[in-house]
């Protein structure tokens, strides 16, 4: 693997053959930073937030669930200061009619001649800087009219906050807790790119933890520990994570403090999860613009009333998707052979095990068609493939990521045994098929 550029299109093909990731409306010319899950991508995508919740909200009891709707109460989106604030400098090309934010035209590539800088050309003439906002808008009900401008939710933790009693009186929690949800999010990006890692369409798993002002350091400090710690329990190298703090000129409208876990991409170190100190501010725009008291009242001593802080962990779908993909893709030579793996931990697998008989014939199909049937019914993704020799069958499972391949060989047909070969050592075990399932799920995690 030679440099950056040739591991993106290495593993950008490897997503479309597998059918992991491919490009949103493709036969019609595609939609620019827009992506469908395929058959592989979309368990991932599956397993990504299930390991995500089962940390968040079912090994814990500080933390309950909510799912908020994607259309909100347009105030809801002036209170955050998203309609006043969410925005990017942006620069047009008034000659090959390419947009570049402001902040990032001295990195920019200009799409005529990309070792150029935009308006390093004669005839390019550049605009003046102008705000952008990133919400897209549209219109609920049937006239188009100013009363009726509604928007994509950019983000899923106003749904938190707007809900902060509703939960919090529902689940009879205490301060502090949290809200946890994952949900689609839509920002209408001036330069999206480098494959799912910035899209105007994504899913962001969030978590805000309400705390008592005066404990959100020793909070914030927690989670930005158990973030990290649940991240490295992916699968993903600890040297290809690190943290990054935002400085002041950097920390957002509502954040007394930030930092970023970033993965080192092919493309250079990139945040893909932000762990913040938002204070009480959204609770108490919320209080102001909805008229509402969101105040919380200590159970035990009603005097003692106040808005909490919160700390927020968000992270994106695609993002984790992509740092764990490209930490897992791997190239060498197996016997004289090239091999393409993708070492997946075996929890975000999109198939657990691939079930193979060795050929068509002897009643081996069908003792592999018995005992992928028993995968199914447990619960375990699996996958049957009698196509091709076993070998060429090898390598479609790793690179499809698949950690465990089930061979039904002849021995199998007198022994009631199979080997099962695992997909980084290559190593291969004689094992029962009494049993087996468990033997699999064991070694799942």
């Amino acid at each position: 693997m030679s440099n950056g550029s040739d591991l993106m299109d290495r593993l950008v093909s490897l997503c479309k053959r597998r059918g992991f990731v491919f490009q949103s409306s493709e036969i019609y010319g595609g939609t620019g930073s827009v992506w469908d899950y395929g058959p592989l991508g979309v368990e991932l995508q599956r397993n990504v937030k299930e390991a995500w919740w089962r940390a968040m909200v079912h090994e814990r009891d500080d933390i309950e669930g909510l799912d908020a709707a994607i259309l909100m109460h347009p105030r809801v989106w002036e209170a955050s200061g998203h309609v006043a604030g969410f925005t990017d400098p942006l620069i047009d090309c008034r000659a090959c009619k390419a947009r570049f934010r402001a902040d990032q035209i001295e990195s920019a590539q200009c799409p005529r001649k990309p070792s150029r800088r935009p308006g390093e050309f004669e005839d390019c003439s550049l605009t003046e800087p102008r705000q952008f906002n990133l919400m897209f808008k549209t219109f609920m009900g049937p006239v188009e009219d100013s009363a009726a401008v509604i928007y994509l939710r950019p983000e899923t933790a106003q749904g938190s906050y707007v809900n902060f009693h509703n939960v919090l009186n529902a689940s009879r929690q205490r301060v502090p807790f949290g809200i946890a949800q994952v949900g689609k999010a839509f920002r209408n990006e001036i330069t999206p790119g480098n494959f799912i890692f910035r899209t105007r369409e994504f899913e962001q798993m969030e978590m805000q933890f309400f705390v008592e002002p005066g404990t959100d350091d020793e909070w914030f400090e927690y989670w930005k520990a158990k973030r990290m710690e649940w991240v490295q329990s992916l699968g993903i190298r600890a040297e290809k994570l690190r943290f990054d703090e935002h400085g002041p000129d950097e920390l957002a409208h509502y954040a007394k403090r930030a930092f970023d876990i970033q993965y080192e991409f092919p493309f250079g170190w990139s945040e893909f999860e932000g762990i913040h100190n938002r204070t009480d501010y959204d609770l108490r725009r919320h209080q102001e613009y909805s008229g509402r008291k969101l105040e919380y009242v200590d159970p035990v001593d009603r005097n003692k009333r106040y808005i909490p802080y919160v700390i927020e962990t968000a992270v994106g779908v695609g993002r984790v998707m992509l740092a764990a993909l490209v930490d897992a893709y791997h190239e060498e030579e197996v016997d004289g052979e090239q091999r393409v793996v993708l070492r997946l931990h075996p929890r975000l697998a999109p198939i657990k095990v691939a079930v193979l008989p060795l050929i068509r014939k002897d009643g081996m199909p069908e003792m592999a068609e018995r005992i992928q049937k028993e995968f199914r019914a447990a619960g375990i993704n699996s996958f049957y493939d009698d196509a091709g020799s076993i070998g060429k069958r090898y390598r479609r499972m790793d690179e499809a990521g698949t950690p465990f391949a089930i061979t039904v060989d002849g021995e199998s047909m007198s022994g009631n045994t199979v080997t099962i070969r695992d997909r980084d050592t290559l190593q291969q075990e004689r094992v029962s098929v009494d049993g087996l399932v468990e033997f699999i799920r064991k070694r799942i995690g």
